[in-house]
């Protein structure tokens, strides 16, 4: 369904025609009220003051025989604009503070956070009257006294939202690879926090209104000869039992006003998140071939040990001394149970560990770029095009409010700076290479209108974006049906030959792994135990890659017969199908 044939099926509901209407009578009020309204507004009758509701006048008089139903309709222009200026103060002011708050250090995070949290204790009411005071009682001043007394809590909602999004793998991703935090907030944090922080938005915005009305009714907000529904509303309540439409008339626009702007809070939700799409290209010509690769060493480590900080102040080791070598054009394959030390291992080698890892080596380079050191600029940015990374989960790995097509250009204008008409042909050219039907029109969708397996092809796209010369898939065929899993082996492969890049494939099925490798590195508990050339695992000589290989079904496998067991204590594995193999 496309996205404008969505939008015209949400206004076409009950709420969508209410907020419309709402909005569209608000707006007309509040541009020509004062035009069409203005005289009888402002001018007195003496003879008719206080005069109960009537036909003529529908909410009465005032003291001075104006139109009471005039006063309410020109005080709109006054009361909305100042709702709306200082709904955008608290908003702007509480993104700023909430996305500089989440992408701070944690001790300076804590500081600000400790900061809002002190904001927060007091009523929202009390910090507009306290500021009121400071800044005057007019109506610029209610106006920033509100605005500023708002900042804590959109602080405190952004805060949230955006540090759940921030430890996202994506957002960790674009900080390991030379992304500002200037560009991850506005690129990666802020447009997932867009509904949430819509509905807030909206629902601020009539609370906002109530306030104003609360200020002027205590004589804090505006003052005469000026007027807004708050002042209308005290003015009418000093005769509320004489003529109740004198107060319940001002009420009235402000419940009124109030619940359009509270369902177009929820109608706008629907909408988020939903970005400009990226208009489709012509398919580009055949792709120049890459540069010929040098010869050598793409990943060399030695004695690798990862070790991580607990929350107690200590560390806990997860990966002791590993040796690793992957050469250019090269497929190897990591292969272990879960906890083994694969992915860490893969991840050391592209960098992408947090702050909390402590990694130490004798070794640890990436085409000669010393991984293990601070990296600078271009280093980062040489990391960007020539390292591709897989993630197991393509869902939670790409960022699911942005365009697959933008999210495959940013590599590449980033890095490269490539201009945008060349990334965008190169996208569809990447979609194209990993076998993804009608490129120019995917590079519209956002990653959930993809199958699982087309998710992962277009990452695999994605890191083909710059000039990789090593791709990292981390188990990228977990949870997909033997069918996708070809789909995905095949634009691996496709990838590999086209561009000539190494892969580092990580998985725990070894029959996949020797089926698709050069190599297969076995690893328990941290450190490698064997390597193996993928055509000959037949000589494995370790009990573990053994019993690996024994738990491998096939054809010739009796079912009646249980499959061996890899034992948690030691490393020999046990059943009858582990003396057949070694037979």
């Amino acid at each position: 369904m496309s996205t404008t044939s969505a939008l015209r099926r949400t206004l076409l509901t009950p709420q969508g025609i209410a907020v419309l209407a709402g909005l569209l009578v608000v707006t007309l009020v509040a541009v020509f009220g004062e035009a069409l309204f203005g005289d009888a507004a402002t001018a007195r009758n003496i003879a008719e003051r206080q005069s109960p509701a009537s036909l003529a006048h529908p909410f009465g008089t005032d003291e001075l025989g104006r139109d009471l139903l005039a006063r309410v309709l020109v005080a709109t222009r006054l009361s909305v604009l100042l709702t709306l200026g200082a709904t955008a103060m608290s908003v702007v002011g509480g993104v700023l503070l909430g996305v500089v708050a989440a992408l701070l250090p944690r001790v300076a995070r804590r500081l600000v956070g400790g900061l809002i949290d002190v904001l927060l204790s007091f009523p929202w009411l009390l910090l507009a009257l306290f500021f009121s005071v400071i800044w005057g009682a007019t109506a610029t001043g209610a106006m920033l006294a509100v605005g500023v007394a708002g900042i804590p809590v959109f602080a405190r909602l952004v805060t949230t939202l955006a540090s759940s999004v921030a430890s996202a793998e994506y957002v960790h991703a674009a900080r390991m690879l030379g992304s500002s935090p200037l560009r991850t907030a506005a690129r990666h944090v802020l447009p997932n926090i867009v509904p949430p922080l819509v509905v807030n938005t909206a629902t601020h915005a009539s609370v906002t209104l109530l306030s104003f009305a609360a200020l002027s009714f205590l004589g804090l907000g505006v003052q005469a000869p000026e007027f807004d529904w708050g002042r209308l509303l005290n003015e009418g309540s000093q005769r509320i039992y004489l003529a109740p439409m004198a107060a319940i008339g001002p009420g009235i626009a402000i419940v009124l006003t109030g619940v359009v702007f509270a369902l177009l809070g929820e109608l706008l939700s629907e909408r988020g998140g939903r970005r400009r799409p990226v208009r489709a290209v012509r398919p580009p010509a055949a792709a120049e071939p890459d540069e010929p690769l040098e010869k050598g060493a793409v990943v060399d480590v030695a004695a690798l040990r990862v070790a991580f900080r607990t929350p107690g102040g200590g560390l806990v080791e997860r990966v002791h001394g590993v040796d690793l070598h992957v050469d250019d054009g090269e497929v190897v394959g990591i292969v272990g149970e879960s906890g083994s030390g694969k992915s860490v291992t893969a991840m050391a080698v592209a960098g992408l560990l947090g702050p909390d890892a402590l990694v130490t080596s004798d070794r640890l380079r990436f085409r000669g770029i010393d991984m293990a050191r601070p990296l600078g600029a271009a280093d980062r940015r040489t990391l960007g095009l020539e390292q591709a990374m897989v993630f197991q989960d393509p869902q939670s790995s790409m960022n699911p409010a942005l365009p697959v097509g933008l999210q495959l250009r940013e590599a590449s204008e980033t890095h490269a700076r490539t201009p945008r008409p060349d990334a965008l042909r190169r996208a569809v050219e990447m979609l194209r290479l990993v076998r993804i039907p009608e490129p120019e029109q995917r590079l519209r969708r956002l990653p959930h209108e993809f199958s699982g397996g087309m998710r992962q092809r277009a990452m695999i796209a994605m890191g083909l974006m710059g000039s990789p010369r090593l791709i990292i898939a981390d188990e990228p065929t977990t949870a997909l049906d033997v069918t996708v899993q070809r789909q995905v082996l095949r634009a691996l492969r496709d990838a590999q030959r086209t561009t000539g890049a190494a892969i580092l494939l990580i998985s725990h099925d070894i029959a996949l792994v020797s089926g698709f490798c050069d190599r297969v590195v076995v690893m328990r508990g941290g450190v490698v135990v064997e390597e193996l050339d993928a055509r000959r695992l037949h000589e494995a000589r370790h009990p573990y890659s053994r019993g690996l290989i024994a738990c491998v079904p096939d054809l010739t496998t009796d079912r009646s017969r249980p499959l061996p067991v890899l034992e948690e204590a030691g490393e020999s594995p046990s059943g009858p199908l582990l003396e057949e193999a070694r037979a």
